[in-house]
This record gives structure tokens, sequence and C-alpha cells, in this order.
């Protein structure tokens, strides 16, 4: 039976060592040496939306009595560096392993040494290639992640609604081949279409300097747009500080994805529109959820669906006030398949 994860679930008893964890983070190491390990790895700490779902982890490695070891390349783009630091912890012991790829297949080759000895591997928030992973020998015990597609045509249909239904807009995209941008892009493309004329699309990288040197550039060709789609919060950010700098802030609607709190920020002083907000904090915490029911023996459901919801002037002070918990609840399958 699916338990409702309600905003109890999730203890905001947390981030009293975030200058210890700048590089790699661990809770209970010393003291629960020898038992069962967590190793989670993503993409970078310097973007809130990372470090939030490392906080997750940590928080509930915490909650359960279970060592989380969350470590990270050093930008969005660092494949090398993240693929790494999965070869390090692939030989360090680790019973459950939970990966956020940079794209579809940076991380496949590392990860083979992890399937070798037959550890459970969670593919966290981007989906790795299935083909690739298939043919290197590489199989997830589930796939955790929000629905990106969805976050997109609710980014879409938030547009059309600030737009009266018609205007020109631009869309941020993220990294090239990245899976989670180009489900974002199309789900706002298709919700658009026939309706918004979209003028540019035009990659950043998912970082704010690009998002503002990229913005400036589309104001500079298309002066008369009225609307951005960032696919995520930090290149949304770049794009409102553009606005500014132009002396349009208030023409142009800034919609972005991921609810950080610097975003979440923005939208209570209205240099955003809003945000498609994701909750990673809630998926570093299935994650070691997950990680907990496969060593009880539990077979897990090959799609985790982490929760979406929509924040605007509304209910920014709402989600600010819960940050980062959720203030949607949701179907866990995930708890009511532990044991204790």
């Amino acid at each position: 039976m699916h338990a409702r994860f309600r905003r109890a679930l999730i203890p905001f008893a947390l981030i009293t060592t975030v200058a210890a964890l700048a590089t790699g983070c661990g809770r209970g190491a010393d003291s629960e040496a020898g038992g069962f390990k967590i190793a989670i790895v993503t993409r970078n700490f310097t973007n809130p939306y990372w470090a939030a779902l490392r906080d997750g982890a940590l928080a509930e490695g915490d909650k359960r009595g279970v060592k989380v070891v969350v470590q990270a390349g050093q930008s969005e783009t660092d494949a090398d560096g993240e693929n790494a630091q999965i070869s390090t912890m692939a030989a360090q012991g680790y019973d459950c392993f939970g990966v956020v790829p940079v794209n579809g297949t940076n991380v496949i080759t590392p990860l083979s040494a992890v399937a070798r000895k037959n550890i459970p591997i969670l593919n966290l928030d981007t989906q790795i290639d299935p083909k690739a992973s298939a043919a290197a020998g590489v199989s997830y015990a589930s796939f955790i992640g929000s629905d990106n597609l969805d976050a997109g045509r609710i980014a879409g249909q938030k547009m059309l609604e600030g737009l009266g239904g018609s205007g020109k807009v631009a869309i941020l995209q993220g990294i090239a081949g990245e899976q989670n941008g180009i489900n974002r892009d199309q789900g706002f493309t298709e919700t658009v279409a026939g309706k918004l004329e979209i003028v540019q699309k035009v990659p950043a990288d998912y970082e704010q300097d690009k998002g503002l040197q990229v913005t400036e550039a589309i104001l500079r060709a298309h002066p008369d747009i009225t609307g951005i789609f960032a696919a995520n919060d930090t290149m949304g950010l770049g794009a409102a500080q553009a606005i500014k700098n132009a002396g349009k802030s208030g023409q142009i609607k800034v919609i972005s994805v991921d609810g950080i709190q610097a975003a979440l920020e923005a939208v209570k002083s209205g240099s955003l529109y809003g945000t498609v907000t994701q909750y990673p904090y809630a998926e570093g915490q299935l994650a070691v959820q997950s990680c907990l029911a496969r060593q009880q023996g539990k077979e897990l459901p090959a799609r985790v669906v982490a929760p979406i919801a929509f924040i605007g002037k509304d209910n920014v002070e709402q989600q600010i006030s819960a940050f980062p918990r959720p203030i949607v609840t949701f179907d866990n399958p995930i708890e009511g398949l532990l044991t204790k």
C-alpha cells in the first residue's frame, strides 16, 4: 500500500555542517564503519539544486541511522570529475549507489565496475541511456526523478496565461544532449505551439552567467520578446538580471524550473514570473529510502516520480516557509516498502 508523502515526512532539521560539505559529504562515518553504506554522486554542489538533493539524502540518512556519503564534480558539465568520484567510490565498499549523470552516457563506464559487484544502482533525476547501459551490462534498480515533460508543459501553460495567449518568447536550454533539458523544452514547445512564437532557442549550460550573456544577445536580436522560458532557475536568474540591465523589468515574463531559494525570492520580488519547483530534497530522501528497501530485499518500482508544483506570486510565501519541503502531497511508493 502506498504511503502519502506528507510534510511531516520531510524534517527540516538539517544543514548545520554545510561548510564541511563543499567537496564531499558524509554522516556517521566513524560510528557506523562496517555498516550499510550508501554512495550518491551528482554533478556539483555549486548549483543549489544539487546541494538540496545532497541535503535531503544526508538528512534521511541521519533519520534512518545509516551512513550516506555524497560526492560531486566541480561544475554542471564536469563529466570527468563525476566519473572519477564514481570510480573511487566503487572500490570503497559501498552497498548501494545513487547517480545523477551529466548526460545520458557519461557515467556508464565507471558504473560498470559497480554493476559487476551486483551492487544496486539508482538512476537519479536525469535518465541514463537504457540501451547503452544494457550494452555495458549496467542495470538500475529504479529511476527516481520528476516528470520533466510535465514541468515544461506547466511552464508553457503558465506562460500562455501570463502573456494572455499570444506573444514572442525565447527558450534558454540546458546542456546539449542532456535529457531533462530536452524534455522541458519539448513540453514547453508543444504546449505553446500555434499560440506563442518561439523566436530563438539557445543553450546556456544551466549556468547563471551564461544565462545572462545569452539573454543579452537575445534582447539585442529580438527586442520585442515578451517571455523567456529557462530550463533551470540559475539560467532564469541570469535572464532576469539581463532584463533588468536592459531597463525592461516588468516587460518580459521569465519562467524557470527547479525552485531553488534564490528563484523563490525572485518570484516574491517579481523579477521571475514563476518557477516549476522540482523538490530535489525529496529526491535525495527517496534515494536513501530506496537503498534501504533494497537492503531489506524489496523490489523497487522501475520509475518513482518525484513531485513538482508551479510557484508563482499566489503561493511563493507558502513555499518559502516550507522550503525545502514540498507544499504538495504525492504518492511515495518507497515508504510503504520499508519495514523500519
